[in-house]
């Protein structure tokens, strides 16, 4: 090995020490990809790459509608019908109130496409009813952070969006190739919490809201179904598009715009105001995910200019069968110790996946697995926004609710590496 790749591995030992002391994500890697070209004596390719990256049309327009879509369903408060309207019938389930409300909140995920924004959206209600159904508070939020995996069934989801654009195929056609994936860990998930839960006795709680002081209606006296069902309005177009009513298929972006049409006409909201909110959704996905994309992508070409993706590629090569592995849970461990599963699942599947050919596996496959065990590693990690914030509705510790997912998703894991995909 060359003197440039050893000071390259110096540097990536940096970057994960920098990530996981919580220093901006998008600061800490395009410093890091900017330095590798450096000491491979091509700087410019670092400050290529960057703007390369930011006119990658399919990830703009995806992301940002669906970003500002989302910004717009919450500004309405159509997300908090739809949870409304969903949880109506949970109140006398006892235990399987459980799985219910995890299950649930993957089905909102899928409408809106944070981990974060969902959890925050469910949250007000489910974490409540959870409790006043004699679940702790610990296994109320625990069971919401355990749901929220289903923003891969979102089309305008920056990791669909981005290996589809790889694969040369639609973010919906993407999905549906993957769907019984993302169904079966889910569903592994729901379960495993439920068990976990059912020996830690956290269905034996006192009913009693403590000190949480959680608006469990989200200030909606009474449901609009037709609210309810706009945050669903896309996934539905793009659905039936690429399944069943081939006349409107349509992309990521159009869906979405109709989508915020619908909302716009339905909720008679102030048109100057619903624009607003939309264009400043998308903008924070601009600077947000996009953000993250692109400081992944200088950091990936600093990678490929010292020579660091060649050698990872043939140590892949040489696993055989193991290479899958070896990416997944490569991911998984940088999702835990960092708290997010976007840096290494972006920087991964930018300079890896692409020569997935090579390791006798499909781009498809290949990102999706780095993409699913690097969300799976976020939900075990005590440093997560969404774990934070979940931590702070529930009013217990983020230790408190990772001991409860840690198990589930560890072995969702290796569901995943094992039988799936």
């Amino acid at each position: 090995m060359s003197l440039t790749f050893w000071a390259a591995m110096v540097i990536i030992a940096l970057t994960v020490v920098a990530l996981v002391k919580r220093y901006e994500t998008r600061l800490v890697l395009c410093i890091a990809g900017l330095l590798m070209c450096l000491i491979s004596l091509d700087p410019m390719a670092a400050y290529n790459q960057f703007a390369k990256s930011m006119t990658t049309g399919n990830l703009i327009q995806s992301i940002c509608s669906a970003m500002g879509f989302a910004f717009l369903v919450s500004y309405t408060k159509c997300d908090i019908h739809l949870v409304q309207l969903l949880t109506r019938p949970m109140k006398t389930l006892g235990l399987m109130i459980i799985p219910c409300c995890t299950i649930l909140t993957a089905v909102i995920n899928a409408a809106i496409p944070s981990a974060a924004g969902c959890a925050a959206a469910v949250g007000a209600t489910l974490i409540p009813l959870m409790i006043r159904s004699g679940i702790t508070p610990a296994g109320a939020g625990a069971a919401i952070l355990a749901g929220t995996y289903g923003s891969n069934f979102n089309p305008g989801g920056a990791h669909p969006v981005m290996i589809s654009g790889m694969a040369g195929i639609e973010p919906m056609e993407f999905i549906i190739e993957h769907a019984s994936t993302y169904a079966v860990l889910s569903l592994c998930g729901a379960l495993l919490i439920t068990v976990v839960e059912f020996f830690l006795k956290d269905h034996k709680g006192s009913g009693q809201m403590g000190d949480i002081q959680t608006d469990a209606t989200g200030g909606i006296q009474k449901v609009n179904i037709i609210y309810a069902i706009a945050p669903m309005v896309p996934l539905a177009i793009l659905l039936l598009g690429n399944t069943y009513v081939p006349a409107i298929k349509m992309g990521v972006a159009q869906a979405m715009m109709i989508g915020v049409t619908y909302t716009m006409i339905v909720t008679r909201v102030n048109p100057q105001e619903a624009f607003k909110t939309f264009f400043s959704g998308a903008g924070k996905g601009y600077g947000d995910v996009l953000g993250i994309i692109i400081a992944a992508g200088v950091f990936a070409c600093g990678l490929r200019e010292t020579g660091v993706v060649d050698a990872l590629i043939e140590a892949l090569k040489s696993a055989g069968d193991y290479a899958r592995i070896g990416g997944a849970m490569g991911t998984f461990a940088m999702a835990v110790l960092t708290g997010s599963g976007d840096a290494a699942t972006f920087a991964f599947n930018e300079a890896v996946t692409p020569h997935a050919a090579a390791l006798g596996m499909t781009i498809s496959d290949l990102g999706n697995t780095v993409m699913c065990a690097a969300q799976l590693g976020r939900t075990t990690s005590p440093i997560a926004g969404v774990v934070i914030l979940i931590a702070g509705m529930s009013r217990v510790s983020p230790i408190d609710l990772v001991k409860r997912t840690c198990v589930p998703m560890v072995i969702t894991w290796f569901v995943l590496i094992l039988f799936l995909d």
